[in-house]
Formats: structure tokens, sequence, C-alpha cells
């Protein structure tokens, strides 16, 4: 009979918690107990709740993953989420702690839960190694933008959405402005945190700055965003599940 696990889940990030405690309600075994937003939180509720497992992003305000965890003498079981490639997140197998690589996939997450079931020794997490190993990335705040013999820095926080013409990409921001950029689609939809969501094969929104969500057809949703135009950008309908899940609409 498997084994009953009272989880917490510790993610700065609101939309990877919803979406991950989505995928984890497939998992009868996998009772969600609470959740945290920075290390701090995390320390308070496995105090207060006493979880057999946690799922711990990594990078996160006020304390990270690692620095909670070194401020505990008997951690919970750890599976991490983290933005890391597979590369660097070779030092948890080594040391039997599972991870997961975001965006979560199904059969990723089916393999970490089913890997709860394995009878594994107790183990101290090494974190000097991993944090050796493991070069945390570090939080993306601004975004360039070349004018010419100029360099325009523009901030995370003030862009509303980014979507591509053709060969052109270009970052729209709260103040109206228009701006062509280097980045393509595809590496900024990897560089940017997880408050950025893309809706088809050109637009990547700011969720944040979403003002309302429409249901449209087929399965597509229209996308209100917050800024003086009140800008309303329509996804795929490909990319309806995924939206669905990531939103909980």
């Amino acid at each position: 009979m498997d084994k009953y696990w009272n989880t917490l889940i510790i993610d700065d990030e609101e939309l990877a918690r919803k979406r991950l405690k989505r995928l984890l309600a497939a998992y009868d075994q996998i009772n969600i107990i609470g959740e945290a937003a920075n290390g701090a939180e995390g320390l308070q509720q496995i105090e207060k709740l006493n979880p057999d497992l946690i799922f711990l992003d990594i990078e996160m305000p006020v304390l990270n993953g690692f620095e909670m965890l070194s401020q505990l003498t008997r951690p919970p079981k750890v599976i991490f989420t983290t933005a890391y490639d597979q590369y660097a997140v070779k030092a948890f197998e080594e040391e039997s702690v599972d991870y997961l690589l975001k965006p979560i996939e199904d059969d990723r997450l089916a393999k970490a839960v089913k890997r709860l079931q394995v009878p594994q020794p107790d183990y101290t997490i090494p974190l000097d190694l991993l944090m050796r190993q493991l070069k945390i990335k570090k939080e993306i705040k601004t975004l360039t933008v070349k004018l010419g013999d100029r360099i325009l820095l523009i901030k995370i926080q003030d862009l509303v959405y980014i979507d591509a013409e053709e060969k052109y990409v270009f970052l729209n921001t709260t103040d109206g402005k228009r701006n062509l950029t280097d980045f393509t689609i595809i590496s900024l939809a990897e560089k940017l945190p997880d408050q950025f969501v893309r809706i088809n094969r050109s637009t990547i929104i700011n969720a944040d700055l979403i003002k309302e969500i429409k249901r449209g057809f087929n399965g597509a949703f229209f996308f209100i965003m917050n800024d003086a135009e009140h800008t309303k950008l329509n996804s795929s309908r490909s990319f309806g599940p995924v939206l669905k899940d990531i939103f909980d609409i």
C-alpha cells in the first residue's frame, strides 16, 4: 500500500504553486497541507505542519531553498522544483534528492512520485556541494534594448507583453512604448520568470498585468491587459489546455 504524504509546496511564484497543486491533485497519496512563498515562510510552515514531503523552489526572496534547508536539523523528503538544466541538477540525483525541471512535465512528476514509494536511507543534503555545483542564476530585473549607440534598460515589472512580427520582436511596456529587441521569443520564454506566460507562438504576456480573461472559440482565450490601452491579446487554440491549467480557468 502506498504511503500517504503530507506535502508542503514552497515557491515564490504563485502561478507555479497553483499549477503544481493542480498536477498533484491526480495523486491520491499526495495530501497538500499548505504552501509558502519564500524560505522564511517555509520554515514557519514546516515547524507548524510537520510535512513528510516538500516541493521546494531554489531561487526565492528572503531565504532561498538551500538557505532554508540549512536551518533544518532533519528536513522532510525534498523534491526540488528548479529552472536549472539537467546537467547542473545532476548533483541532486547523486545525493538521492529528486528534482523537477520547470516547466514541470506530467511524466517527470509521475516518476518523482513513484520514486517516493521506494525505501531510501536517511540522507543529509550536502548544501555546500550543491551550491558550488549549481550556479544559481541571477534574478532577471531588466532587459536591454539598443537605440543607436545607446542601450536602454527596461524593467521586467514594466513589461506588459512581448510580441513578434515576422523576424522582429517587441517589448511593450506600461508607458505605451514598443521597443524592438534582439531577443527571440523562445529565448525570452526561457529567460523570464514564471509570471510571463506564452499564449501563442508569437506572444508572451505578464500575468501580473492581466486585467481580465475572456473565453474565445475552440478553447482559445482573450487576455485584456492592464495597460493604458487595455490591449486585447488572443491565445491560440493549441495553447488553450496549458493556459487553462496555468490560470485555473
